[in-house]
């Protein structure tokens, strides 16, 4: 039976830390995963400088109210969940995620939690399991699924490697040079063919 892992931000929708970072005019918090291949080092970052502005959950999760899915992300999920079981994999948080789930339609998503002080410091992060992309994918295929991986960042690409068959979905220029072996989409339509393409 196949299973489609999907990314989320930059995939389906727009990366919550460049919104976020618009919205603030801080410029250093659009550094994301495509930049950063060290989630630990990248989330300490943004940490501190959160904590440098005095900004918390509450601002981020102003931002995230006005995010709407990419255009046609939705219409993409939807038809995508006609054909096969959909999973999103993300590093985003739980504290951050919901509204963008509402939005399209409540998929299934696996993320991590935020630690997050009484007046809403964001204090720390708790990653679901280590290397979660990956190893949700091969706990999936321990469990007799076929997975098939999209994503944009650097984070995905041990997910998208891994399964039966894999893409990049709006991803940079670099990583799209490094990894040449990978069939790379830049619009909803193409990309759901190729996917039809691989479904058994």
């Amino acid at each position: 039976m196949d299973i489609v892992c999907l990314d989320l931000e930059g995939v389906l929708v727009p990366e919550i830390w460049i919104a976020f970072s618009e919205a603030t005019g801080i410029p250093e918090l659009k550094r994301t995963t495509r930049d950063e291949p060290d989630y630990d080092k990248l989330m300490n970052y943004r940490l501190n400088i959160l904590k440098e502005h005095h900004l918390g959950l509450k601002e981020i999760q102003k931002t995230i109210a006005g995010i709407d899915p990419l255009p046609g992300a939705k219409e993409f999920l939807d038809e995508l969940r006609t054909l096969t079981q959909v999973l999103i994999l993300s590093d985003t948080f739980t504290e951050f995620a919901k509204p963008l789930m509402e939005k399209l339609g409540w998929p299934t998503l696996f993320c991590n939690s935020l630690d997050v002080a009484p007046d809403g410091e964001i204090t720390g992060y708790r990653m679901r399991i280590e290397n979660s992309k990956l190893t949700t994918v091969k706990a999936l295929q321990s469990a007799g699924f076929e997975t098939i991986a999209a994503g944009d960042s650097f984070n995905d690409l041990g997910m998208i490697k891994a399964g039966r068959a894999g893409f990049l979905f709006r991803s940079t220029e670099q990583i799209k040079k490094d990894n040449p072996d990978i069939p790379a989409f830049e619009e909803f339509d193409e990309f759901l063919a190729a996917i039809k393409g691989v479904l058994k």
